[in-house]
């Protein structure tokens, strides 16, 4: 069974016989974060695939966040430069789930929250608990506190 890190190992070999400037460098810097977080501890370990999703999630996140503030700053070159990065990452995460999809997620487990006595601003935290796991790699942790407390105060 191959690894997700081996996975992206193959695909960086790929990239730079193709070179594919790009998605090579992308990945080098994502391998490298790998390692890093491998070595983090006090003794080096292999991180699992959910590990290395985490780390590749958290690239991503990075990439995302570049990408608007060079916009924000007149730097459209720089910006798209990270936005292409962010999908050559996207392509290793699990599919975000729509709009759509997370309100009627988000939607019930307000219900699950009123059935068990928890409504209001107050149950922000009961939906929370019910919603994260449901969601879990599909929705960003902001993108779900945004939907949930959207949901509460309607």
């Amino acid at each position: 069974m191959t690894t997700l890190k081996t996975k992206l190992q193959a695909d960086l070999n790929v990239a730079i016989k193709a070179r594919d400037e790009l998605r090579s460098s992308t990945l080098r810097m994502t391998l490298a974060a790998i390692t890093k977080e491998e070595v983090a501890g006090k003794e080096k370990r292999e991180l699992s695939d959910d590990e290395v999703q985490k780390v590749i999630t958290r690239e991503a996140k990075k990439r995302r966040e570049a990408a608007e503030a060079f916009a924000q700053g007149g730097r459209a070159e720089s910006a798209e430069r990270e936005k292409a990065e962010g999908e050559v990452l996207a392509e290793y995460l699990p599919k975000q789930l729509s709009d759509e999809e997370l309100t009627q997620i988000v939607a019930q487990a307000v219900e699950e929250a009123k059935a068990a006595g928890a409504e209001g601003p107050r149950a922000m935290g009961q939906v929370m608990k019910i919603v994260n796991p449901k969601v879990a790699g599909q929705a960003e942790g902001g993108r779900v506190a945004a939907a949930v407390k959207q949901a509460l105060a309607g």
